[in-house]
């Protein structure tokens, strides 16, 4: 039951100590907003670092030939690896846990796009109808390239929007023709990429097009694949095997490194995902810290109320209070100064990180502070909780004095 005397008696308890009651709320609210400001600011590291990588798959393998350095089988270094269509397949085919897989194929020479009196020189990718999966690439009008368009060597793009904007201003560009070197092709669909701009001027034609038309026979430069849901282990397994399967075909020593470089994009990934926990796990030990030493303080400072009304508790014990309330009385002022310095602390942290996110710069390595209000609010909650337990000790001692001995401290 709500008792108005008992809480009045607090208020004035409070307000006839205005500097030990700032202090020790200043200790509460400094702890939970500085758990808050760490906590968004690990969250607006950690969002840095992950959009370091934004730009390709996380779960991929990247396999670009080389130069043999080691002699094989009577075969001399020195010797260039050249993939093939045939090396794509047989990966596609053969190495199990391969989720989506393209090849790359760069035209030699300068390549000229033009569209009516544009003209503009832009980085031509010829790949597969998978590499979107690659590249993040996300598709904004019509389509990105598909097996028909690699089956039927069709003279298609598609095209990023910054390429789009450069050659057809505010015009669709879905459906028209561009040119490169002079040979038409038709615009299907034009993309975004969450690598960001620069990622956004490039083309995209169909592998085997690209080949046939610019001479490049059945040769590829190097091919990337998603590894799905595999583990690190097993995306290291699947690396391996893609090895051996070129060393044979290819007729290099497996375990010479310079005659096909394999880039496995998940050991990068778990770096960073460690890398992130450590971050949050470091905020989460100076935050707690924080507030522990809080309420430490707001431990301490009813020891000294206790102390100072020893008196006033054997009277009150004298005339019938009975334990119970001694120990209430006390735990009350000590919840009602710890959730009130809490609170502020909060909405001070919260306000802090939103005015911080709005108003700063979007730097890369810094991104979009913010905190989990449900957390925050949990933090709040257990710091609540922590300075009722603060209270317990000093209650318990005040519902020990006896009356007498009470009465006669000075």
């Amino acid at each position: 039951m709500f008792d108005l005397d008992k809480w009045q008696e607090i208020l004035t308890t409070i307000s006839q100590n205005k500097l030990r009651t700032f202090l020790t709320g200043f200790s509460v609210a400094w702890g939970i907003f500085m758990l808050v400001v760490l906590l968004g600011s690990g969250t607006g590291l950690a969002n840095g670092i992950e959009y370091q990588f934004r730009d390709d798959a996380m779960n991929s393998l990247w396999v670009r030939s080389g130069q043999t350095s080691v002699p094989y089988k009577g075969l001399q270094p020195g010797r260039n690896v050249r993939f093939t269509d045939l090396d794509h397949e047989e990966v596609k085919r053969t190495i199990e846990g391969v989720e989506h897989i393209t090849s790359r194929f760069f035209p030699r020479g300068e390549l000229r796009v033009s569209y009516g009196k544009e003209s503009s020189s832009y980085d031509i990718r010829s790949v597969h109808p998978d590499h979107k999966y690659l590249e993040n690439t996300l598709v904004k009008d019509g389509r990105f390239l598909d097996d028909f368009d690699i089956s039927e060597y069709r003279k298609v793009a598609a095209i990023g929007v910054r390429v789009e904007e450069a050659l057809f201003g505010r015009r669709s560009a879905i459906g028209e023709y561009i040119k490169i070197n002079n040979i038409p092709f038709l615009v299907v669909g034009t993309f975004r990429d969450i690598g960001g701009p620069g990622e956004e001027e490039k083309i995209y034609l169909p592998i085997t097009t690209a080949q046939r038309i610019f001479n490049g026979g059945n040769r590829v430069n190097m091919f990337m694949l998603t590894t799905g849901t595999a583990s690190l282990a097993e995306s290291q397994k699947m690396a391996d095997d893609v090895r051996n399967l070129l060393a044979q075909r290819h007729s290099f020593d497996p375990e010479d490194r310079r005659a096909v470089f394999i880039y496995n994009a998940n050991e990068r990934f778990q770096t960073v995902m460690q890398l992130i926990r450590g971050i949050r796990a470091f905020v989460w030990v100076i935050g707690i810290g924080t507030i522990l030493a809080g309420v430490v303080g707001v431990s301490n400072i009813m020891m000294i109320v206790v102390k100072e009304r020893t008196r006033e508790i054997g009277l009150r014990k004298a005339i019938g209070a009975t334990p119970g309330s001694i120990v209430s009385l006390i735990l009350q002022e000590s919840v009602l100064i710890t959730a009130v310095a809490g609170y502020i602390g909060l909405v001070l942290g919260v306000a802090l990180l939103e005015v911080a996110s709005s108003s700063m710069p979007e730097w890369e390595i810094f991104r979009d502070p913010h905190v989990d209000l449900r957390v925050a609010l949990l933090a709040t909650a257990i710091l609540i909780l922590a300075g009722t337990l603060a209270g317990l000790v000093p209650a318990y001692r005040a519902a020990r004095v006896q009356p007498v001995v009470a009465l006669k401290d000075e």
